[in-house]
């Protein structure tokens, strides 16, 4: 998963853009796009930008692609730039979506989300980040979030026929593949995102908006059932307690060949198998189990939207953009050259051939995201959540731990009370 809170740097020139006009052909508006490095590849943009242009003769897409490095300061400085010049159409990561739209900087796409673009059908954890109040401004593109990727011979082994669908099942099975050696699960003490899913599977909240203040819940009955089960799975393996996923990186952990189990996206298998190529159709994917087997657990889901600055030169061009990009016939087809999920759960059945897919596109259903406020950047910039999961996993008091960590996220979120 992308670490969205990196910023962005230019890369010159324009994937695809005609510069000049054949004999006969009207002069078009361009519509200048700014889209991530990675999110999309040459080919699909190429054949988009085809169609685009051939439906909409009076526009030409100029799409201009960033780096994630100087991300929040380069499109800050794009949403207050009144030459004229700037973008008209931004890709955004799906949480950043308050940093911008905090001011009145984004066009407000209410409407078009209602009258043309199904809102309804949209994944949540793409769409709730994307308002403020009632009002939409992050139109949802694409999604990638967490599964269980695991090892098939080491659960044929132990005797375990199916994938695990209730969190019941799934430390059943982890603790028979705790054995001989073999870690039933490789779980990173401070993996806060996974630990999100479990606290909300409990109808708990990272934080919560009372009387229009936000405040950390980590001290709720909930949040403490889910950071209690997220230590009861943590402890069938030997992951560090005061490190994340990334320190050391779990793909190399799990390419060691004595994991059974990692949460993870599922585009982490890839760089298993490079690591280790006796991998190679061993990798299997489930969903996170949920409490009941009626649905998956939820998990955060990362991905991008698609905001519109208020200060487009055309903002009815803009929108056509955004609505061709996110439609169902584009927003299927990068689904499935990038392996995403698309933006509604109407659309689900466009990835079921790729399990990896198909196990995110089930979690993704009822995914979510961080609170949906600008000062969440502050909270993860000195994240508390990471130690007060390090200070329970080493046999701290969970309770007093949560009213610290508590206490820590509602400073950040309230700098000025």
């Amino acid at each position: 998963m992308r670490r969205r809170l990196l910023a962005l740097v230019c890369v010159t020139g324009c994937l695809v853009s005609a510069c000049g006009m054949l004999p006969g052909e009207h002069e078009r508006k361009t519509v200048t796009v700014w889209l991530m490095k990675d999110s999309a590849s040459k080919d699909f943009l190429r054949r988009f930008t085809e169609d685009f242009e051939r439906t909409h003769t009076d526009l030409r897409l100029d799409i201009r692609i960033q780096e994630w490095t100087g991300i929040v300061d380069k499109v800050r400085k794009a949403l207050t730039d009144d030459s004229g010049h700037g973008p008209d159409v931004i890709e955004v990561g799906n949480t950043q979506v308050p940093l911008y739209a905090d001011g009145g900087r984004l066009a407000d796409l209410t409407l078009e989300s209602m009258r043309d673009w199904g809102k309804d059908a949209w994944l949540p954890g793409l769409a709730e980040p994307g308002k403020d109040g009632n009002a939409q401004y992050g139109i949802p593109w694409y999604a990638a979030n967490r599964v269980v990727v695991y090892r098939k011979d080491l659960f044929e082994a132990a005797g375990i026929t199916r994938p695990p669908r209730t969190r019941a099942e799934w430390l059943t099975d982890t603790e028979k593949l705790n054995s001989g050696g073999i870690q039933g699960i490789y779980l990173a003490g401070q993996d806060w995102y996974t630990l999100s899913g479990f606290i909300w599977d409990e109808g708990g909240d990272l934080a919560e908006q009372r009387d229009y203040r936000w405040k950390g819940t980590l001290d709720s009955p909930a949040a403490l059932r889910g950071m209690d089960f997220y230590r009861r799975l943590q402890a069938l393996g030997a992951g560090p307690a005061d490190a994340d996923e990334e320190h050391p990186p779990q793909a190399g952990v799990f390419a060691g060949g004595k994991v059974a189990q990692i949460v993870a996206v599922p585009g982490l298998a890839q760089a298993i198998v490079r690591q280790n190529p006796g991998l190679n159709g061993k990798l299997g994917f489930f969903p996170v189990p949920g409490k009941s087997a009626a649905r998956p657990g939820t998990v955060f889901t990362g991905g991008s939207d698609l905001v519109v600055p208020d200060n487009t030169g055309d903002q009815f061009a803009a929108t056509a953009v955004v609505g061709a990009l996110t439609g169902a016939k584009w927003d299927t087809e990068l689904a499935r050259t990038m392996n995403y999920v698309p933006n509604k759960t109407t659309l689900a059945s466009a990835v079921t051939g790729e399990e990896g897919v198909a196990a995110m596109a089930a979690g993704a259903a009822h995914g979510r995201a961080t609170p949906s406020t600008p000062q969440w950047a502050d909270v993860e910039a000195d994240n508390p959540i990471k130690e007060y999961m390090t200070r329970v996993l080493g046999g701290a008091d969970p309770a007093a731990e949560a009213r610290r960590a508590s206490a820590r996220v509602t400073e950040r979120l309230t700098p000025d009370v």
